[in-house]
Order: structure tokens, then C-alpha cells, then sequence
């Protein structure tokens, strides 16, 4: 059976899920890419060094954001939103970083060799912290289960 994901099981999804792939697009170029993230209140929280997300983050604010749970080819779930970036500073930049390092440290087989600038005190300093806030979303799924 393939259906639509509720609002409920979207959050659901966001909220269990620590990696997925976030979609920009600034002077006819899109660009996708992996990241590490946190889901809360409606928002995806991530940091980044400079580069080219941040680039095109600036010159476009409007951003698409794709998560999912793949068991096997018939039996996944996928949600997308979209919504519209900013730059965090000062306290709330430090309470996301630290929901960031909580999340993320745990799924690390060698913490203490920080495999992720996420977990390196040394360049927590240089890191772009940000939010998407999400306007709307929708979500995918294909069980052979009854229920959902």
C-alpha cells in the first residue's frame, strides 16, 4: 500500500530521524546536500562551515528539506518541507549547538576522535548555526501493513 504520511507521522519522521538532504537554489543552480540536523517547534536546526550552501542560503532563503526511514525497497517512509532559512546568534545559537552535539554524539563509534567539525570544540567557534523555519510539508509511504 503507498499513502500520505499525517502532519503527525511527518513530525514523527523529523523527529527520529539525524541525517537528511537539504535542497537550495541561487543563480539557476540547485544544490542538494547531507546534513546532520535537529527538528523542533516546527524548524529544522543544522550548522555549517562557509561554503556553498551558506552562499546560496544567503542569496535564496527558500529551501527544501527531504528526510526518510528506508527499510527496503516496499516498505519506507519520506517526508518533504519547505520553508526558509536563517542565521542564529548569541544564546539560541549556543542551545541549538549543544542540542546538535547531544543528538549527534551518541551515533558516533569514536567519540573522542570528533569525526564531525559538529563535535570539534576547536571550530565550534567558526560554525554557521541556522534554522529553517518550515511553512508546509508532505509526506510518502509504502508498507505492506496493514496500518501505518
Amino acid at each position: 500500500m503507498i499513502g500520505e504520511l499525517s502532519k503527525k507521522q511527518i513530525i514523527d519522521l523529523m523527529e527520529q530521524q539525524v541525517i537528511g538532504r537539504l535542497g537550495c537554489h541561487a543563480e539557476d543552480e540547485t544544490y542538494i546536500v547531507p546534513i546532520n540536523y535537529v527538528y523542533r517547534d516546527n524548524a529544522i536546526y543544522a550548522h555549517s562551515g562557509e561554503g556553498k550552501k551558506l552562499t546560496m542560503m544567503r542569496q535564496n532563503p527558500k529551501v527544501c528539506f527531504q528526510v526518510d526511514d528506508i527499510i527496503d525497497t516496499f516498505n519506507w517512509k519520506s517526508a518533504l518541507v519547505w520553508g526558509v532559512f536563517e542565521e542564529l546568534s548569541g544564546t539560541e545559537r549556543q542551545q541549538v549547538m549543544q542540542s546538535l552535539i547531544h543528538r549527534i554524539m551518541p551515533l558516533t563509534n569514536k567519540p573522542s576522535e570528533a569525526p564531525s567539525h559538529a563535535i570539534d570544540q576547536n571550530k565550534l567557534d567558526n560554525l554557521i548555526v541556522y534554522r529553517i523555519r518550515i511553512s508546509e510539508g508532505s509526506g510518502r509511504f509504502e508498507s505492506h501493513e496493514s496500518e501505518q
